[in-house]
């Protein structure tokens, strides 16, 4: 159960979704965060990605009245860029945790994924912090930073902490739940 005043939190996880040791998984179960689940984890669909967190936005946050805040893994947070630059429902963002943004220029991108390039970058609407590690083998650390600079989002250097997964060792990471609590506040900073 969420403590009274908090913003409610939207999980997006990236390709092939999130695991049950991922600190998002973890978030989800400890903190009731609502996780967009999308249709296709294997090939996933920009447009279809797009789609569907507009509907969950419709139907589980617009309602209540109060914007919520995004916590992206991985191709969650170009989900983040894509979607901002299309819709018309940006209001219900209160602001975004984008962490570990993949380089999707990279030569050897999966063709699964390629109907995410070109990447969106364009400024967000809301406040956001990209976090970056240096040796995530799915971006470096420079084009994470270029991903951050055209978002418009600050950025966090975590040091080596690889796709920042359940294989980064983080468990629930409380640190990173801290981050995205405060998040809100970037907005009068």
């Amino acid at each position: 159960m969420k403590p009274q005043g908090r913003l409610t939190v939207l999980i997006l996880p990236g390709w092939q979704d999130s695991g049950p040791a991922h600190w998002q998984s973890l978030w989800e179960a400890e903190h009731g965060d609502i996780r967009v689940v999308q249709h296709d984890y294997m090939r996933p669909k920009r447009g279809d990605w797009m789609a569907r967190l507009d509907e969950v936005l419709l139907d589980r946050i617009a309602p209540g009245g109060r914007p919520a805040l995004i916590a992206a893994h991985s191709l969650g947070c170009h989900l983040v860029a894509a979607w901002a630059a299309h819709s018309n429902h940006t209001h219900l963002i209160a602001a975004a945790l984008l962490v570990a943004p993949p380089d999707l220029a990279q030569a050897d991108w999966p063709l699964e994924l390629r109907s995410w390039q070109p990447p969106v970058l364009q400024k967000l609407p809301f406040p956001s912090l990209v976090m970056a590690s240096s040796n995530d083998p799915f971006g470096s650390l420079q084009a994470q930073a270029q991903l951050a600079e055209a978002w418009g989002a600050k950025l966090h250097k975590l040091g080596d902490k690889g796709h920042i997964n359940a294989d980064s060792g983080l468990g629930n990471w409380p640190q990173g739940r801290e981050w995205l609590q405060g998040l809100p506040g970037l907005a009068q900073a």
